[in-house]
């Protein structure tokens, strides 16, 4: 019997008083497939993370990770159970340094709990794997900065480093490389490629080569319905995708 998917969305539906959204989403994404989800400005593509992380309730539907219900769950609760996700604008802690940022992120996974008395510099699990992960996406020189202080591309850098720190299994990256030139997105789809080897990556991404270069399979979400999903080839020599939404972008990559 093959494992159930990493996450599946049956019949889901998300409506904000009489404006629906996400109109009957049906997806299946396999255990350490990186998949990408595109489609144009206003296709729902933000508001199915937020469904899938939890930050929104859906209005109808059934939501699995890793072949369980995870349908009505909070964040933290969704997060707990292996799901982690970064966001479309840098959510970090700006007055901390990279390492505090790291250290934060991997507290709770290794079994620590909100206490006043513990001290984190002594905790040494948790430092060894702050300062693992701070290797991991290139930022060790810059391990006392404030993160206030990080260029952007940094800062996005950080960002996915906290997003994958506490070892969660399925990472969602909403927009990872938005804001980056050519060569700070080269470098992050290497981070990416590198950080998510074996877990389960699912994207929102507008440039089509960051996609065609990183995901498996890319779903393309149009007016908060799924078109069609397949693999790159075939969603970039796809009819109805071109006209849909990537137009000539498909042929330029």
């Amino acid at each position: 019997m093959s494992a159930a998917p990493a996450i599946e969305l049956r019949e889901v539906f998300k409506s904000f008083g009489k404006t629906q959204i996400i109109r009957g989403v049906n997806l299946a994404i396999g255990r350490g497939e990186r998949h990408a989800i595109i489609g144009p400005n206003g296709a729902g593509k933000s508001t199915l993370f937020n469904l899938v992380s939890g930050r929104f309730p859906v209005s109808s539907g059934t939501i699995c990770l890793n072949g369980a219900d995870i349908t009505g769950l909070k964040p933290y609760q969704i997060n707990r159970r292996g799901l982690s996700r970064s966001f479309q604008i840098t959510n970090i802690f700006h007055r901390m340094t990279v390492f505090e940022n790291l250290r934060c992120a991997v507290l709770w996974s290794l079994g620590y709990r909100y206490s006043f008395w513990q001290a984190v510099n002594g905790l040494r699990d948790a430092n060894e794997r702050a300062a693992e992960v701070m290797e991991g996406i290139g930022l060790a020189r810059r391990r006392d900065a404030l993160a206030g202080l990080l260029s952007y591309a940094e800062q996005r850098a950080l960002e996915i480093g906290i997003t994958i720190a506490g070892g969660a299994e399925v990472i969602l990256l909403d927009e990872p490389t938005a804001g980056m030139n050519r060569s700070e997105a080269a470098h992050a789809v290497d981070l990416i490629r590198r950080v998510t080897a074996g877990r389960t990556l699912v994207m929102v991404e507008h440039d089509m080569g960051v996609v065609f270069d990183l995901a498996d399979r890319i779903s393309v979400l149009v007016y908060g319905e799924v078109i069609a999903t397949d693999a790159p080839a075939a969603i970039r020599a796809n009819a109805a995708v071109q006209e849909a939404y990537l137009g000539t972008a498909a042929n330029s990559h």
